[in-house]
Parts: C-alpha cells; structure tokens; sequence
C-alpha cells in the first residue's frame, strides 16, 4: 500500500470524529458509516491498550494517568473508554469523595498516596491532588497558605514518585463555556447521568473566569519534566478519547507496539507550555 493510501487510512477515523458531533439524531447511512469508522479506531486502540495492559502486568510496571478538568469536561467518559476492555483485576479508577474530618487533618497527599500503583497495576485518577489548585482554590475550601504550598509541593512529590520508578501521565481536558452549559443542563434531565450532578455544577458557570485564572496558575506551576501536561479540547468527545488514547499508547513503551498509528491530532491534543497561555490555545 503506498505512503498516500497509508495517510488517507490514518486520517479517516480523524475525520469522522469531528463529524459525528454534528450529525443529526437521525442515523441516516452516512451517519452509519461514520460510528462504524470511530468504532474500529476505538476497537484497534484498545486492542493496543490490552498489549499495554499485559507488558505492564508482565514487567512489573506502575502507571498513573491523570485526567483533571472543569465539571462536564468528559473525564468520566474517557476513562470509561480507556478501561471498558482492560482486566479489573489490574487496573484502578479513583474518584475521591470531599476529604473527611481526619483526611483535613493528615497531610494533604496521604489519602491519595494510598492509592498509588503498586507493581503491574495502571491506575487513572478522576480528579487527583490537584483540586487543592482548582475547586478547592476557586471555592475557598482551602487557605491560601494551603494552596501556595501546594503549588510548590505538588512537581517535588510527583518527581519523588517518577524517580522511583512510576510513569506519571497528566491530562486536562479543555472544554468550552458553551459546551459546558449544555453538558451542565442535560445531567439535570438525563437519568443515565443524574449521578453525576453536585452543587458544585450550580456555581461552575458563575465561577467560569476564576476557574480559568486558577487552571492556568496550575498548568504553570506544576508543568515539569517529570510529569509534564497535556491538553485535551474535549468538546468533542469522540475526538477526544481517540487523540487521548493515541497520546498515552504514544508515551507508554510495550512490546508489540504499532507506533505508527499513535500520533495524535496536535490540534485536539498538545503538550503544555506558558506559550499556550500567550496564543490563548485554552478556553477562557
């Protein structure tokens, strides 16, 4: 098959990703067709998650991901894509509860240090120790002593963690104000995702612009070699998961790993720098 005919194959799961979005309730046959091309994009990265899966169990490797971004973000869905096909037995999703009496009374990383992966085990964080620098920032559930410090810690206990031997991938996933508001009012109405819903959403909107300051302090601050991050623009999900899932397969060292396939759409996601806040490449 030849470079050209390689390129149109790569890309056409890309394609149909930024249109399904679009398309109408309706499935008309173009529709069709398009769900058929994301789901055998999805079916092939998941079959290379599993390789992923078994070397990391095999070799004795720790991998942390970490999704944080606003509410409605997509962080629920993404990681329910980067699991569905992977064993229970070896990989973790942790999505704390608010902190308990004694949690606020330990030191702030112990309660999710206890969740940190041991030998063989993959475990993905719905949020993580970085609500200090966001919700808890933005809602004053913190003090700001609380909050400097942690700016400082977070990178030393992180790089702590890399240098002994656990691969730290960081992710947030970049919505949109309008596509926020949408998401928002559909968990109201929607039984499948009613769970979802806090009174934190009730103020997501109204704190939009101070969300915005204090994620773009966190991204800087805490932005280091040992665990740099990644943007993700989530608003549409499909796009998302898969350039998401090419990301990771793309950092991760596996045997029997198809390389060429994992480059991800550098316009859904791309590494982190305070040149990105100057370029106003994140929502605002």
């Amino acid at each position: 098959m030849s470079k050209k005919n390689n390129q149109k194959n790569k890309d056409a799961p890309q394609a149909a990703a930024e249109t399904v979005a679009a398309e109408s309730v309706v499935k008309t046959p173009e529709k069709k067709k398009i769900e058929l091309t994301i789901a055998t994009e999805l079916a092939m990265l998941q079959k290379e998650f599993i390789k992923l899966e078994q070397h990391n169990i095999h070799t004795g490797g720790r991998l942390l991901i970490i999704l944080e971004g606003r509410d409605a973000s997509g962080k629920d869905s993404t990681i329910k894509c980067l699991t569905q096909e992977l064993s229970p037995r070896d990989i973790h999703v942790v999505a704390l509860n608010k902190p308990s009496d004694r949690e606020c009374r330990e030191w702030y990383f112990k309660r999710f240090a206890l969740h940190l992966p041991a030998n063989g085990e993959i475990v993905f964080f719905n949020r993580s120790w970085y609500n200090r620098a966001g919700v808890e920032h933005v809602l004053n559930f913190c003090t700001k002593k609380q909050y400097q410090d942690f700016l400082m810690a977070a990178p030393i206990f992180e790089k702590l963690l890399v240098d002994d031997g656990t691969q730290i991938l960081k992710y947030y996933l970049d919505i949109s104000l309008k596509e926020q508001t949408k998401r928002l009012k559909d968990r109201k109405h929607d039984w499948h995702k009613y769970w979802k819903s806090s009174p934190i959403d009730d103020v997501a909107i109204k704190n939009w612009a101070a969300y915005s300051k204090a994620r773009d302090v966190m991204l800087t601050k805490t932005n280091h070699a040992s665990a740099p991050w990644h943007i993700v623009r989530s608003d549409n999900k499909p796009l998302a998961h898969l350039n998401l899932m090419r990301d990771i397969l793309s950092h991760v060292k596996y045997a029997g790993k198809k390389s060429a396939h994992f480059a991800p759409d550098p316009k859904v996601v791309f590494a982190f720098d305070v040149q990105c806040l100057e370029d106003k490449l994140l929502q605002s």
